[in-house]
């Protein structure tokens, strides 16, 4: 299910005297937070007067965070975009959660989360039994994120309770 907001990162220090904030992006790229002009943080929306890339991190120029003291406020904090504002053909770990899972036409679980290893992500389902689902082409068929729904194709060793 699309949700309306989505959780980007976390601003974990200042940069500065004049209010910029150093952010942990939870996306695979610091670059995916280059392309919003609003942000939430504590359900209040803020307007984004600067974001560049530092390293591994974003440096954002928040309006009305003008001071250190004011950045530091903030730190801690979860930062949220709006989903409308997201690419559309971009689907997030969190939308997926709670999706249900068919293989062959045959439901056999829903998501109950999503692991990130460095090769692929990993979609635990859970049903009647546990299964690990490498998010490849080849075992992901489909997902339908306003349908929620996802197909699969099984194959041995998927199924955690195997023996």
């Amino acid at each position: 299910m699309r949700l309306e907001f989505l959780d980007v990162g976390e601003i974990v220090t200042t940069h500065g005297v004049r209010g910029e904030v150093k952010v942990l992006p939870w996306a695979d790229s610091p670059d995916f937070l280059l392309n919003f002009k609003r942000i939430l943080i504590d359900a209040q929306e803020y307007k984004v007067e600067q974001c560049r890339v530092q390293k591994s991190c974003n440096l954002l120029k928040i309006s009305g965070v003008n001071s250190i003291e004011d950045g530091q406020k903030l730190r801690g904090k979860v930062i949220q975009v709006y989903r409308e504002d997201a690419p559309e053909d971009l689907i997030f770990a969190a939308e997926l959660e709670g999706m249900k899972v068919y293989s062959d036409d045959a439901y056999i679980g829903d998501i109950s989360e999503v692991l990130d290893y460095p090769g692929n992500k990993v979609y635990v389902v859970k049903g009647e039994h546990e299964y690990m689902i490498p998010a490849v082409k080849a075992f992901v068929l489909s997902i339908d994120v306003d349908g929620n729904r996802m197909d699969v194709r099984l194959i041995e060793g998927m199924r955690t309770d195997e023996n």
